[in-house]
């Protein structure tokens, strides 16, 4: 017998019905992926106070850094605080056996900052928002060392 199901567009989600659906899928997921779940990792900038000015939030997951969110005060944008905050997830990704890392930018947001340090478009979707566009992009983080390859076809 069918189980009777309803759908429902919910105007207004509560957060914990939302984490059961990505919860749900990420252990749908873990079935085909040896079970491996992402390890999510934030990288602030503080003033002398603790007080939150930016930071970093993303996530590594089946060899990836995926850069979720990047965002700073605007009177501390071109100090340099945007690329040692990339450097710092980066270098955990590697630590984390990650060899590449992806991120998502708007037209209006960072995509030459993000082209300075070595991130290439790899897709772009135009219109999003009308009259902008979002870009894809991607970057090789680390070269992956001769014993790993060795030790996957031994």
């Amino acid at each position: 017998m069918t189980q009777e199901c309803s759908i429902t567009l919910e105007e207004k989600p509560n957060s914990s019905d939302m984490n059961g659906i990505v919860l749900g899928l990420l252990a749908y997921n873990g079935l085909h992926t040896n079970g491996e779940k992402p390890q999510y990792l934030m990288v602030s900038l503080r003033d002398n106070n603790k007080q939150l000015l930016g930071g970093l939030v993303g996530a590594t997951y089946l060899g990836w850094l995926q850069v979720h969110a990047v965002w700073m005060k605007d009177e501390l944008r071109g100090n340099d605080y945007g690329s040692r905050l990339l450097q710092v997830a980066e270098e955990e990704a590697i630590q984390r056996g990650c060899l590449n890392a992806c991120l998502e930018t708007l037209s209006f947001q960072a995509l030459p900052f993000y082209q300075k340090r070595g991130y290439a478009i790899y897709c772009q979707l135009a219109d999003f928002p009308p009259g902008q566009t979002k870009y894809f992009l991607k970057k090789s983080i680390s070269a992956q060392p001769a014993e790993a390859l060795t030790d996957k076809f031994a």
